[in-house]
């Protein structure tokens, strides 16, 4: 499976980041460790939500589309 989540910064509630993983659970807790450069600075971060996918291309596209303006209101309205 291939998911594509969103995570919150607990300190920042207006910062948000998405992204893409085959375990969410490990990505989270790499956030949280600082492993990240894009999201080191924003830390902790909570999941507010994540969907599953079985095909990747599918999954990247959709991760891609939640990144330009229209996915992001999609996210902020839907998710």
């Amino acid at each position: 499976m291939y998911f594509v989540y969103i995570i919150q910064s607990e300190k920042y509630p207006t910062r948000f980041y998405t992204g893409f993983t085959t375990d969410v659970e490990k990505r989270l807790e790499a956030h949280n460790n600082g492993q990240s450069t894009h999201t080191s600075k924003f830390k902790p971060w909570r999941l507010k939500t994540y969907l599953a996918f079985s095909d990747k291309e599918q999954a990247l596209k959709f991760e891609r589309y939640l990144k330009t303006p229209s996915g992001r209101a999609f996210s902020k309205k839907r998710l």
